[in-house]
């Protein structure tokens, strides 16, 4: 499972009306489960689809301060396999048999991306939005043990006492977004060097 953390004025409601627009259509189904700060977009193939092998898809979402997570599970693609299985062994007693098989391959293709194809959706939706991976405008203040005064991320004192403002420098995982301390070498969340 793969976990990105965006940080802005995003809500697991309109990434879930992105995804749920994007793959509610054509071989596959969308529905969204939860309600408000925590939903589920399950994405799978529809039941009466006539090409291809069966795959789906369970896509977390989950409201955090300044943000949302979005969690993707691991793709059941077993009738996938299956049915590239079947593709195959029809191909090894005649070759022709492939022409009549080309829509299930391309639909097989195509259920075998669909993790891509989440992410790209996400990613549009947080863009389009304001939002991304870097840190919110809340998180890019720091507050003085002092004297209570905000200060900007990266200021070495504090803008109103002058007191140090030490290593409590917050920092987002250039990979996946995770807000981080200046102490972690490692991201919690994806395992990425800093």
């Amino acid at each position: 499972m793969e976990q990105r953390v965006f940080h802005g004025d995003i809500t697991p409601s309109a990434v879930a009306q992105a995804l749920i627009a994007e793959f509610n259509q054509g071989n596959l189904r969308a529905q969204t489960l939860g309600q408000g700060d925590h939903l589920t977009v399950q994405v799978a193939t529809s039941q009466s689809s006539r090409s291809g092998g069966q795959t789906a898809l369970a896509i977390d979402l989950r409201k955090i301060e300044d943000g949302v997570t979005v969690q993707i599970g691991e793709q059941q693609w077993l009738g996938v396999a299956a049915s590239l299985g079947q593709t195959a062994l029809s191909a090894l007693f005649n070759p022709l048999n492939l022409l009549g098989r080309l829509d299930d391959i391309a639909q097989d293709v195509q259920n075998l991306q669909l993790n891509e194809k989440v992410w790209q959706i996400v990613e549009l939706t947080i863009r389009k939005a304001g939002a991304g991976r870097q840190l919110s405008e809340r998180l890019t203040r720091l507050t003085c043990n002092y004297c209570g005064a905000a200060s900007p991320v990266g200021e070495a004192t504090c803008a109103a006492c002058g007191a140090p403002l030490g290593n409590v420098q917050p920092k987002a995982c250039s990979q996946c977004g995770y807000v981080l301390t200046h102490t972690e070498k490692f991201c919690p969340n994806c395992g990425k060097p800093q």
